[in-house]
């Protein structure tokens, strides 16, 4: 049996729910910055796919996910599918009703938990779409949506957030409070990059991107505006995010938002300046596309620790991901020919970064023990069974758009017409 969530205040979860309210937005910034950073000839299929992913997480999510994630500890169907090994209970498996049943009667608590879970699966499935850019088949990025949301992202929100053997490593191994991962770098970012990096290896890189081996073509984004205005909203969303993952995961008390936020803000300012530097020295000016990158990359981290530290640590968490950033983007485009548009894998990497310093700077003994179990799980099984899963549906139904789709666009291809009918939209060099 699973410890029973502390009872939240009238003026907790109203103010919880109203932050929930406003997290999407931070959806928002992620698809404006995943069409920016496209192709001009593939802008109206890359934001129609965002759309439709959340619609058919949503749904998917409704029909079968919520099922397996469970509710919160305490409610019903939360003990979910346990088994006894070496004296202790490992809950595997969520066992709450199909179809959302009893969702009208179901504890206040639970309903806010389970609408967190709603927006944080669509979030994670936007992640592989924008790394997809350009070649993914708008249908063959919807079922890959399905997939997250009906089995990946379902199981390891029930081991984190719904008293399953994550979340009770302290409980039963004395490690910390467990996996902690208020804000869902985890859940959402860490699991989303590790899709977009399967999406990759599965799709293949567009045509053009390494001509010959060791060499790279840029293939810039379309529209800074979009990407940085995304930016800008991103923001908005996350604050909301990070502090309504504070209080419905972390039961936070209502003094500690406050910090929260300017946690959240540190570590995505000290991932842009820093990237802003590197970039600066490396190239003689700054990069916009990366330092947006970097400004993502410092509040995917926050999503782990920004509850858990102090300002100082925060700066030092968004430092590092700021100097990572530029740098990991280039290795892994010229060392390893890996072509995202998105900058994906890079910024949600970041997830790992705060995860680790969540574990590091936190007062219980054997908290990092407990975050690095939480890592491993999700490199050596969440990892590997998003790459069957994807590789079986490209099987069934290719993921990459064919030869002419690409040369023409997707617009033109999937949908019939442009993003931008008043203007001329030029071939790349490549495929001359």
């Amino acid at each position: 049996m699973t410890p029973i969530a502390p009872a939240m205040t009238d003026t907790a979860f109203a103010l919880a729910l109203a932050l929930l309210l406003m997290a999407p937005l931070a959806i928002a910034g992620v698809a404006l910055i995943n069409t920016g950073l496209g192709r001009s000839r593939s802008a109206a299929q890359a934001l129609l796919g965002n759309l439709a992913i959340v619609a058919v997480t949503a749904i998917v999510f409704a029909l079968v996910g919520a099922s397996v994630a469970g509710n919160l500890p305490g409610t019903p169907g939360s003990e979910g599918h346990i088994l006894h090994l070496g004296a202790k209970p490992w809950n595997w498996l969520g066992a709450g009703p199909f179809l959302l049943g009893g969702l009208g009667v179901a504890p206040a608590q639970a309903q806010l938990a389970l609408l967190f879970e709603f927006l944080a699966v669509a979030m994670a499935a936007l992640i592989p779409w924008g790394s997809g850019a350009d070649r993914f088949r708008l249908t063959a990025g919807c079922a890959a949506a399905a997939i997250l949301a009906a089995i990946v992202f379902p199981l390891f929100a029930h081991w984190v957030w719904a008293g399953g053997w994550l979340s009770q490593l302290g409980v039963n191994f004395s490690l910390g409070a467990g996996f902690l991962d208020p804000g869902g770098a985890a859940a959402v970012h860490v699991l989303g990059g590790f899709s977009a990096l399967a999406v990759i290896w599965i799709a293949g890189p567009r045509k053009g991107k390494f001509p010959k081996e060791g060499f790279a073509t840029a293939l810039p984004g379309h529209n800074a505006v979009y990407i940085l205005f995304g930016c800008m909203i991103s923001l908005v969303g996350w604050l909301a995010w990070n502090l309504a993952g504070a209080l419905v995961w972390l039961h936070a008390p209502l003094a500690a938002l406050p910090v929260t936020a300017i946690n959240t803000v540190l570590s995505a300012s000290a991932a842009l300046v820093a990237t802003f530097a590197v970039t600066r020295v490396r190239f003689g000016k700054p990069d916009a596309s990366l330092c947006a990158n970097a400004w993502l990359a410092g509040l995917v981290a926050s999503s782990a620790c920004a509850a858990l530290v102090t300002p100082g640590q925060s700066l030092a968490v968004g430092f590092i991901a700021g100097i990572a950033t530029p740098l990991l983007v280039e290795l892994l485009e010229l060392a390893v020919s890996i072509d995202d548009p998105s900058g994906a894998i890079t910024v949600h990497a970041g997830g790992l970064l705060g995860l680790l310093a969540a574990g590091i700077f936190a007062p219980q003994q054997g908290q990092l023990v407990a975050q690095l179990v939480g890592i491993a799980t999700l490199l050596g099984f969440v990892f590997p069974l998003v790459y069957l899963l994807f590789w079986l549906v490209n099987r069934v139904h290719p993921f990459r758009a064919d030869a002419d789709g690409e040369r023409i666009g997707m617009d033109l291809h999937e949908l019939g017409g442009g993003a931008y009918p008043e203007f001329v939209i030029h071939r790349d060099e490549s495929y001359r």
